[in-house]
């Protein structure tokens, strides 16, 4: 390993530390090297506070004169709520950048390079940029497309099954993987359910994890049917969205609304449409998705191309049941050549359970 290498990495633990914390901006790590000596460190922390740079900037004080700064994300370039990084690098006296990747925002990619570049800093751009794009995958799609990045969860037996045949689910995953899905709850801004889910299960969908933050919790109910005793609607723990058709229930709109429920009526007929539930969401500024729906509502945004990342429970058991739920409903497809293939898998072991990630190919995405 270089030693570009080395510190790029160092700067981008620094950043994934901060993941959950930081949306709708991108994670960011800096870290700051003179004569082979860190002498600044930093992540951006939240939104509107000061970026990765500054902290380190901050912390390295004069010894930034003459330093490298190895970045994980193209110094930003323009003025926001803070100034822009790149121009306190120059002010600073770093004489070499290091960038993991450029800013995918077309717009302004490149921007805060040139900036660096016509100060007469040495550039180098592409160090660890494949783990460095992971990294703010979340961004990478909503700052493009201002849609949110959707990831899909499920956990299922080996055969696939969410439910006995009696609807009995608890607990199909042991605690391990319990407490890993809640960390992912806690890295996004609104996780998803259909209302057969409110109905049969009554969740809280919060996260359970010390110091975690509760996503907005969205609910599809095309009339209305989610019940006013249902946690999501009573607990106040985070806000419950319901997202409902033109065949609404008029009384329980206004019902819902007198208990702080926002209801968003769709333009669709008798049933909601997933892709305005995702487009009403990014103008919204909700950057990350998070769907534990039953297996009709994982089947209709994952037949609408609308998930980007799908992470799967698998516990180590069989339970059976013609009738019984599996994770993804819907119709089906016919021929094999059609079934929705994932591509960078990883596979890892949490408790007794596995853990399966995979992103549907972007040719299965488009079609």
């Amino acid at each position: 390993m270089s030693n570009h290498e080395f510190y790029m990495k160092l700067a981008i633990e620094n950043a994934r530390a901060m993941k959950g914390q930081t949306d709708p901006n991108p994670l960011v790590g800096c870290v700051i090297v003179n004569e082979n000596r860190i002498v600044g460190i930093g992540a951006h922390l939240k939104a509107g506070e000061p970026h990765a740079e500054i902290h380190a900037l901050n912390m390295a004080g004069e010894k930034a004169k003459g330093s490298t700064a190895y970045v994980t994300l193209e110094p930003c370039s323009h003025y926001g709520r803070t100034g822009p990084c790149a121009v306190a690098l120059v002010e600073a006296g770093v004489k070499e950048v290091v960038v993991a990747t450029l800013d995918p925002n077309p717009l302004v990619s490149g921007r805060g390079v040139k900036i660096l570049q016509d100060a007469g800093i040495k550039i180098t751009v592409g160090v660890c940029e494949e783990e460095a794009c992971g990294l703010n995958e979340v961004f990478n799609k909503y700052i493009v497309t201002k849609k949110p990045f959707v990831t899909m969860k499920a956990a299922s037996t080996l055969d696939g099954k969410i439910a006995t045949v009696t609807g009995n689910s608890k607990w199909i995953t042991s605690e391990a993987a319990r407490l890993d899905v809640h960390k992912l709850r806690n890295e996004h801004q609104a996780i998803l359910v259909g209302v057969q889910t409110v109905i049969e299960d009554n969740p809280k969908l919060t996260t359970r994890i010390p110091n975690g933050r509760n996503p907005i919790r969205v609910i599809m109910d095309s009339t209305l049917r989610i019940p006013l005793h249902s946690f999501v609607v009573t607990d106040e723990e985070a806000e419950t969205w319901v997202f409902t058709s033109q065949a609404f229930d008029s009384d329980k709109k206004e019902q819902l609304e007198l208990k702080g429920v926002k209801v968003f009526v769709t333009s669709a007929e008798d049933k909601v449409s997933p892709e305005e539930v995702i487009a009403t969401l990014g103008e919204h500024s909700i950057s990350s998705l998070f769907i534990e729906g039953g297996g009709e509502i994982h089947a209709a945004f994952l037949q609408k191309g609308l998930v980007d990342k799908i992470v799967l429970y698998l516990a180590p058991k069989l339970i059976g049941g013609r009738k019984a739920p599996s994770f993804l409903g819907g119709e089906g497809i016919l021929n094999m050549s059609d079934a929705i293939e994932l591509e960078n898998m990883t596979v890892e072991q949490v408790g007794p359970d596995v853990k399966i990630v995979g992103y549907p190919t972007k040719e299965e995405a488009e079609s």
